[in-house]
């Protein structure tokens, strides 16, 4: 975790370009509608329940006339009629609500589910070089803080927009056909009502966005402290992470700041001129009911129909923040979604022929995305015929990790070709030759998941008879026995619950049951004791007859009894040959091996 990482930005999302998505305002807005559309018979009930529910609002104040003008204004008048109709509609207007919240709740969550999968799914299709560009955890952060929002949005915003337009609308028509004169009064405003709404609308995207991506921020570091915990407490840094922390929440209060102050002048502004609006729609009412022009049902409509109007087009003011801040988390969450795979099959690829298990690396360059100063492979040609065992050495860096990189098609050479039985990896679906490899990575990858689960990753439709032959021949079997739950038991995030040669066990297990006819080994005994190394490798070497395996050493005691020794250095080949005559040669290896054996 060095000061550089530290620093960088979140991702180039942070500051979107002119021609990315975050800057079309609220027409990002449409990836949300395009997931909802897939509902129309929800959407249809939701529309059918939130104009009732309108209605019955806007029905309220005309019935409370019509108690006044027919009931309270003639003297021992039968009320009864007029408020057995006013409680009818309030009871249509409470069912109405709850149909409208049921529904309008269910898209929001329907929504935002199939927003999280779309872009879940295209995350597992793009190539490992943009995570190293954008990371991770700040990703994960677009998965929940992002999709929060507009999850309240589908869920409650639209559907209060949508009813306060309604009755705004419909409150504004009803006015005008009891008092015309009085509601153009109350026009008036409403012109002077939108211009701040549209003006500081913008400002108050802009200021969302910022503030989304602090959050997201405060996710990231959050996740990389926790998760190197051990590293963090062993170097003593908890203060400087409490510290980074603390930094990324006050930017992210201060960016808020900022989007809170826009919001509440914008609510200010709209408040005070819709309710002074209203305030003189009251006064000149009070003046036409002295006057004896209108009758004092209708001043009582008029002043609650008012009250509708303003709080309607007041409301619309904070909807549209709410608006304004699901496009820009919209924006953010379509950028994963839209992101084109760099690594995917073309579109006739090539069918594999029969697996045999070769490979060959022909003048092969390539430098890393992120390294693009340093070769990790300089016009590089190897070929491991089928069944051949060959162990790939040489010091850190030297490009012996890239080609397993490449072989499983993570990234394209520069220049050259990778072929897998004789196809180049380009014309092929990455799925079908990908089948025929099993990898024991050198730092092992285990999920939140049961033992089970992770062993059976390798080979899914695997029983349990094959897995625990599997856990045998890796020497995975007794431990595993002894677990709580057995096959059952959860290993924790990472497998933290396991030691780290219990772990690495577990790997070669999965392998295993892969039964692939090519294998990659990373040091897969690397974590392992002496006595259960020797299991484990008598294991191996019983799996790597009759298939072809690339074994990345660095501890050379376990390449000995390799087919062919490959020694690589500054991503070349500069020794070739088995351990006895490589020994012999005075070269690279024969340092690297004094080094180990002579310590």
């Amino acid at each position: 975790m060095t000061d550089t990482a530290i620093e960088q930005t979140a991702s180039p999302s942070a500051a979107t370009p002119p021609d990315k998505p975050g800057n079309k305002r609220l027409s990002n807005l449409g990836i949300i509608w395009r997931h909802a559309a897939r509902y129309p018979r929800q959407i249809l009930y939701a529309g059918l329940a939130l104009l009732v529910a309108a209605l019955s609002t806007l029905a309220i104040p005309m019935g409370s006339k019509y108690v006044i003008d027919n009931g309270f204004a003639q003297n021992g008048g039968d009320v009864a009629p007029y408020f057995e109709a006013l409680l009818a509609i309030v009871v249509i207007l409470g069912i109405a609500t709850a149909f409208r919240f049921y529904f309008v709740s269910w898209l929001g969550e329907r929504v935002v589910a199939d927003i999280r999968i779309a872009v879940q799914d295209n995350l597992l299709r793009l190539a490992p070089r943009f995570f190293e560009e954008n990371r991770p955890a700040e990703i994960a952060s677009r998965m929940t803080s992002d999709t929060a929002i507009i999850e309240q949005v589908v869920g409650t915003t639209v559907s209060v927009a949508l009813r306060n337009i309604v009755i705004g609308v419909g409150g504004i028509a009803l006015l005008f056909s009891m008092a015309p004169k009085l509601t153009a009064i109350l026009l008036v405003g409403i012109p002077l009502v939108v211009f701040p709404i549209v003006y500081m609308g913008r400002r108050l995207e802009k200021a969302s966005r910022s503030s989304q991506d602090r959050v997201a921020d405060i996710g990231t570091i959050t996740s990389e402290s926790l998760g190197a915990l051990k590293i963090v407490q062993a170097f003593g840094q908890e203060n400087r992470e409490q510290q980074r922390f603390a930094d990324a929440v006050e930017n992210t209060f201060t960016a808020a700041k900022k989007r809170i102050r826009i919001r509440a002048l914008m609510t200010a502004i709209v408040i005070a001129l819709i309710f002074g609006a209203i305030t003189m729609l009251v006064w000149e009412g009070a003046e036409q009911v002295a006057a004896g022009n209108i009758t004092s049902g209708t001043i009582m409509a008029l002043v609650l129909y008012g009250g509708l109007v303003a709080g309607a087009f007041g409301a619309l003011s904070e909807v549209y923040g709410d608006l304004v801040r699901a496009a820009g988390a919209s924006a953010r969450l379509a950028e994963l979604m839209q992101e084109v795979p760099e690594i995917a099959a073309p579109a006739n690829p090539v069918a594999m022929p029969a697996p045999r298990g070769q490979i060959e690396f022909q003048n092969v360059k390539f430098r890393y995305p992120t390294r693009p100063e340093v070769a990790a492979l300089d016009d590089f040609s190897l070929k491991i015929v089928p069944g051949e065992t060959v162990a790939v050495v040489g010091p850190s860096g030297a490009g012996k990790s890239t080609l397993f990189q490449l072989a499983q098609r993570f990234y394209d050479p520069e220049a050259g070709t990778v072929r897998i039985d004789g196809v180049a990896l380009t014309s092929a679906d990455p799925a079908e030759f990908r089948q025929r490899m099993a990898l024991v990575p050198q730092d092992t990858v285990l999920f939140a998941a049961s033992a089970r689960d992770n062993l059976r990753y390798g080979n899914w439709l695997a029983d349990d008879a094959a897995i625990w032959a599997a856990a045998e021949q890796a020497n995975a079997g007794n431990f595993l026995r002894e677990l709580p739950q057995g096959l059952d038991t959860y290993l924790g995030e990472g497998g933290a619950r396991l030691s780290g040669g219990q772990r690495q066990r577990i790997a070669i297990a999965r392998a295993l049951l892969r039964d692939a006819p090519i294998l990659l080994l990373d040091e897969a005994t690397s974590a392992l004791d002496a006595e259960s190394e020797k299991l484990v490798q008598d294991a191996l070497e019983h799996l790597m007859e009759g298939r072809t395996t690339i074994v990345i050493a660095h501890r050379l005691a376990t390449v000995r009894k390799a087919d062919r020794i490959i020694v690589m250095d500054e991503g070349r080949i500069v020794e070739e040959g088995t351990h006895d005559a490589l020994s012999k040669a005075g070269g690279l290896y024969a340092r690297l091996a004094s080094l180990q054996f002579d310590a």
